[in-house]
């Protein structure tokens, strides 16, 4: 399989319209405008019934200690975990193809409406769910897609993976609310074929340039 994107050139900078947040000179951190980029993908094995999406960050700190601490940087060698900020599955064999701002379009404070979606598929809930649970004014099921907002005082650039996936189920066993790493598993026993694209982004002011 091959992916590629109109939105951003792999390996390359994620733009700032695909971000949760953006820099801001006063806060450190404002709401960007949040659309999901552009993907594409070709050359689908055969017997190929549905597709998922799966996008998640590899570079997130495994401890909050540091983490958007004034005065303080996230240690370049504190050990990182994923966070996962798309799940999309049960996307139909036919398409080949989403658009920028198809899935999100700015930010849903308390998360948008899931699990069913466009093109008759289903999203999950990604980590923000997690991050703003104690959180009275953004708390929430964040279902779909939200970008790009790593701590702005980590000391390295995050990198964001989109997998696509062949799978050979039109519809992916999954049942209710799911999160990502519960629909990675199952992703995993019905993969035929997968394509991934990996972008960047930071907010930390000294590695942006």
């Amino acid at each position: 399989m091959k992916v590629h994107s109109d939105s951003f050139v792999d390996g390359a900078a994620i733009p700032v319209e695909f971000a949760f947040g953006r820099i801001d000179p006063a806060s450190h951190v404002a709401l960007s405008d949040n659309r999901n980029p552009h993907l594409a993908w070709s050359e689908a094995p055969v017997g190929t019934k549905s597709f998922a999406v799966v996008c998640h960050d590899s570079d997130v700190p495994s401890s909050g200690e540091d983490v958007n601490q004034e005065g303080r940087e996230v240690p370049s060698t504190l050990p990182r975990v994923d966070f996962f900020h798309w799940v999309l599955v049960d996307l139909p064999a036919s398409q080949t193809e989403i658009a920028a701002g198809e899935f999100s379009s700015g930010v849903t404070p308390k998360g948008k409406r899931g699990p069913g979606t466009r093109q008759g598929a289903r999203q999950g809930v990604n980590d923000y769910t997690g991050w703003f649970a104690a959180d009275q004014d953004m708390a929430g099921d964040y279902y779909g897609y939200d970008g790009p907002c790593p701590p702005w005082n980590d000391s390295i650039i995050h990198h964001y993976h989109f997998t696509v996936y062949a799978l050979d189920v039109d519809v992916l066993p999954l049942m209710g609310r799911f999160t990502g790493a519960e629909a990675l598993k199952v992703i995993e026993r019905h993969a035929l074929g997968r394509a991934r694209i990996t972008g960047t982004f930071t907010l930390n002011p000294r590695l942006a340039g």
